[in-house]
């Protein structure tokens, strides 16, 4: 009889810089701190995969390396190429970016990104280096408050933009701010994407789904000795303990805005 496969870490991670602006200091991560990460990866043998990968793998049953393990950026910022790039690259490291494809620099910019971002030749860089690049909408609104129609325009923009500047379309996603909910995730299936990222800070699991995989975040006040016990899969409930009551306090308040905004629709 096999064995279920065990769980998987997906780090998530946004902007790599020296000194990130205010809107993205939190999320952000120094370039130091991303390189002994990695090299934390490297020496204690773990092998990162794309997001598509692990989900192939899961789906056929095909077995995976001993210690897999996800690195994954959303957004798009520039430092991912900076500084980011010849870390993974040094490593021999797969890698997925989730991009905001109107944050971006160039044709597509609808002007509302929060730092320095990305632009499509890097990001085609990005990819040449084995990077997957998979949609994390267009303009990174709150999909699951969005009326139908919206929803799936941001999820095609994105798919189509990301198709037409790299010649093939993103299989993954991952919901901005990781808000998503059943009508989200079948909006995200019609739009092609073959599985999704949310967050949840927890070790993801072939039991969650194809379209729900969780993430655990690393951010700048993630330490050393606790990005250690995140990548091992120790303690990590505990650590984000915090942030767990805060996401299901705000899951009741977007709960009740939902409500309103039906019976408003309802009365019109």
């Amino acid at each position: 009889m096999s064995r279920a496969p065990g769980p998987v870490p997906i780090l998530m991670y946004h902007s790599v810089a020296h000194a990130p602006n205010e809107a993205t200091h939190e999320l952000s991560v120094s370039p130091d701190a991303f390189a002994l990460q990695m090299e934390v990866l490297a020496e204690r043998g773990f092998t990162p995969l794309t997001t598509a990968g692990l989900a192939a793998a899961w789906r056929s049953g095909r077995p995976l390396p001993e210690r897999p393990v996800l690195v994954t950026f959303d957004d798009g910022y520039e430092g991912v190429h900076r500084y980011a790039l010849p870390v993974l690259a040094e490593h021999g490291f797969a890698s997925t970016l989730f991009v905001s494809t109107g944050w971006l620099r160039g044709a597509h910019d609808t002007g509302g990104a929060l730092d320095f971002m990305l632009d499509w030749d890097q990001v085609r860089e990005l990819a040449a280096a084995g990077a997957e690049i998979g949609g994390h909408s267009h303009t990174h609104p709150e999909l699951d408050q969005l009326p139908g129609a919206e929803l799936r325009h941001e999820l095609r923009r994105c798919r189509d933009i990301v198709a037409d500047e790299l010649g093939a379309r993103p299989l993954s996603f991952a919901y901005p701010y990781g808000y998503s909910d059943r009508r989200v995730r079948a909006r995200v299936r019609e739009a092609g994407f073959a599985q999704a990222l949310a967050v949840g800070n927890s070790l993801a699991r072939r039991g969650q789904g194809p379209y729900a995989l969780r993430r655990v975040t690393v951010r700048r006040a993630t330490g050393a000795e606790e990005f250690e016990r995140l990548v091992e899969g120790r303690a990590v409930a505990r650590v984000f303990a915090r942030d767990r009551a805060l996401t299901k306090g705000y899951a009741m308040v977007r709960r009740a805005r939902q409500i309103r905004r039906k019976a408003m629709r309802t009365r019109v």
